[in-house]
């Protein structure tokens, strides 16, 4: 297949277009940079444009999203109107280009972030109901809706709603978790956290399962999948770490209070989905220098 992929430069993004490229699909990168770890085609393109053709292809795989660097929740910072503008106004303008073009799939990297604030341990499955309490979820929900509008027989659309994303990147050293573990070997105060996890192969491998799924006329147009692998006190993160690099300290958080909604990835399962959980956050602990 021909995919063209959007954000393949990001931190997440990365892992999804590694295994594009590795399961042998011809990638056209779409961005504001040439990917540069990996051989494919790069065509200069950004949320903010307003007018542009896509390239004819398959799949579109949608990973960009303008923000804050290092914050997803909050990544307005102090220009809400232009985050909603680029990322909202943005993504609408992308999946009708890629309807024109006669892309015949397109995989949007959309969050946790869509759902209600449970305030309870609920169990969030695809039904759950979806009232975001941030402008990041709101605008996730919002490309959501306008790729099921756009969706019919000719015109497929997966929602990927992805929880919190770990691991190191295909050509990067650092990840979500550096500043954090560098703080506890410093010693200093760390707070409490809990959430849900997935490693970024894992994310990567249910973009390559619906990819293959998804292809046939039979599947319905418009499918939500979610994907989340682990919940993680940030306690038990710590600790592991710990005793994986021989550190000791006094600064180890404690046990997050919840409670949390945790997210069910029945429906990615039953297409063979099979995440790593925690023998996969050991060995990527593991291979931490």
């Amino acid at each position: 297949m021909h995919v063209l992929i959007t954000g393949g430069s990001g931190l997440v993004g990365r892992f999804i277009a590694d295994r594009i490229s590795n399961d042998g699909h011809y990638l056209t990168s779409l961005g504001r940079q040439p990917l540069d770890w990996l051989d494919a085609e790069f065509v200069p393109w950004d949320l903010s444009e307003k007018s542009f053709e896509l390239p004819a292809a398959d799949v579109l795989v949608h990973c960009a999203f303008s923000h804050v660097p290092g914050k997803y929740r909050g990544g307005e910072g102090d220009d809400p109107t232009g985050f909603v503008m680029r990322n909202a106004e943005g993504t609408v303008r992308l999946l009708e280009a890629a309807k024109t073009a006669g892309i015949a799939h397109c995989v949007f990297l959309s969050s946790r972030a869509v759902y209600s604030d449970t305030g309870n341990w609920v169990v969030l499955t695809e039904t759950a109901e979806t009232e975001p309490d941030t402008l990041y979820g709101k605008v996730k929900l919002v490309c959501e809706q306008a790729l099921e509008s756009l969706c019919d027989d000719l015109f497929k659309g997966t929602a990927l709603r992805a929880t919190g994303v770990y691991g190191v990147a295909p050509g990067r050293t650092d990840h979500k978790w550096s500043a954090l573990f560098a703080q506890f070997a410093r010693g200093e105060l760390i707070s409490p956290r809990l959430g849900t996890e997935v490693h970024g192969k894992d994310l990567a491998d249910g973009v390559a399962l619906v990819l293959d799924k998804r292809q046939a006329t039979t599947a319905a147009p418009f499918e939500v999948y979610n994907v989340s692998d682990l919940l993680l006190d940030r306690q038990d993160l710590i600790k592991l770490f710990a005793a994986e690099k021989g550190l000791s300290g006094t600064n180890v958080p404690m046990r997050a209070e919840g409670p949390l909604g945790v997210m069910e990835p029945g429906k990615l399962k039953a297409l063979g989905w099979s995440p790593g959980g925690n023998d996969r956050l050991r060995k990527f602990l593991e291979m931490l220098t």
